[in-house]
């Protein structure tokens, strides 16, 4: 499911835990809603079995801003989800609240949120850019020096529900 018209249940899609009701801050160690979107902070993410540093590394990232989804979180850790279906655990230290998308496929980048609106640039399949805000089908997004639209079915990184468990 995509962001609504209303954007209740996703807010600006712009910084962590800024599209979580109140009621829902208090149920999270870290007092923000799960699952939400977060990205990578670092250039090398140590991927983990479990939520410590005693478990097994399963792999790591080397994708600094890869959009990941928070789906579980400790005092320390967070149960992320990737793009490619992955699931792992990664210390609180290694994400940020700043967001980013993936293009799913090449994705046009358009002056406005407007299938008819100029083209000012492409996205080639899996580059990520900062997104700035969305609306009920689009997404401003920013790579570069170039700001455009894209819309929410060509995005990895901005659908309400679960990406994995």
């Amino acid at each position: 499911m995509f962001c609504t018209a209303a954007l209740a249940a996703c807010g600006d899609h712009v910084s962590e835990g800024t599209d979580c009701p109140l009621a829902e801050r208090s149920k999270t160690p870290s007092g923000f809603c799960v699952p939400r979107w977060v990205s990578l902070k670092h250039g090398e993410v140590m991927a983990r079995k479990g939520p410590g540093k005693d478990y097994p590394a399963l792999w790591a990232y080397h994708v600094q801003g890869l959009p990941v989804q928070v789906v579980a979180e400790t005092e320390e850790w967070r149960r992320i989800c990737d793009p490619d279906g992955g699931a792992a655990w990664v210390n609180r230290q290694e994400i940020d609240g700043r967001r980013t998308l993936m293009a799913r496929a090449a994705a046009s980048l358009r002056r406005s949120p407007n299938e008819s609106a100029a083209q000012v640039g492409t996205l080639n399949p899996r580059a990520l850019a900062r997104l700035v805000r969305c609306n009920a089908d689009w997404c401003q997004v920013k790579v570069g020096g170039v700001q455009g639209w894209m819309t929410v079915e060509q995005a990895w990184g901005v659908a309400d529900a679960r990406q994995c468990h």
